[in-house]
């Protein structure tokens, strides 16, 4: 059962029970890691460690934290077809935390002058110490993907930006030679054989 508060951003959120988050944010064992490229990465190759499992989300050792500016820039490639359905982000501390996200699909920019066109989707970002703030995403819009670009335009006000984990939530596509193997990231997993953590989902889409 859900129910929704609201918050100090003026957000509409609700707790929404998608069984164990653990199995539910799976989809980075599907994504093709060393193909992973963000842009503007203080660091290189740092982009593709926050992409871990959901126990692992707090760990602050493994960031990614931007350049010269605030911006930056993910190409994740998957290792099949996703039909993406959920998003968690846990940013740096006070200014260094990502305020929005503009998301495209199918797309592989060498660079921001590559980002043409209008995204498929943007999320207003709130601070999210816990990493339990769910963004649900279109799946009309993000069926059929086998990559996705997460740009962060901006943060909080400080001269960098810091990302600690990104977890997807979704449907995962296999195409085998002669058969089609379809592996669900949902909430399936019976609540008796998991323990569950509170969830919350931001219900208002910004477009």
């Amino acid at each position: 059962m859900s129910h929704g508060h609201h918050c100090h951003g003026g957000c509409d959120h609700s707790h929404d029970d998608i069984g164990d988050p653990a199995v539910s944010y799976g989809l980075y064992q599907k994504i093709d890691l060393e193909r992973v490229q963000c842009f503007n990465e203080h660091e290189e190759g740092a982009g593709q460690r926050v992409f871990k499992p959901w126990d692992e989300r707090l760990d602050v050792t493994k960031f990614v934290e931007s350049d010269v500016d605030e911006e930056l820039l993910f190409y994740i490639p998957f290792t099949g077809s996703v039909k993406l359905k959920g998003l968690v982000i846990l940013g740096g501390e006070e200014g260094q935390h990502p305020r929005e996200l503009r998301l495209f699909k199918n797309r592989q920019p060498q660079g921001f002058d590559q980002l043409g066109g209008e995204p498929e989707q943007v999320l207003a970002v709130s601070r999210d110490d816990s990493g339990t703030l769910e963004y649900p995403i279109k799946a009309s819009r993000f069926n059929g993907v086998t990559s996705l670009v997460i740009h962060i335009p901006g943060n909080y006000g400080d001269d960098t930006t810091i990302v600690y984990y990104i977890g997807l939530r979704g449907d995962f596509t296999k195409v085998h030679r002669h058969e089609v193997t379809i592996a669900t990231y949902e909430a399936s997993p019976n609540p008796s054989d998991h323990k569950t953590e509170n969830f919350k989902t931001v219900r208002e889409f910004v477009s």
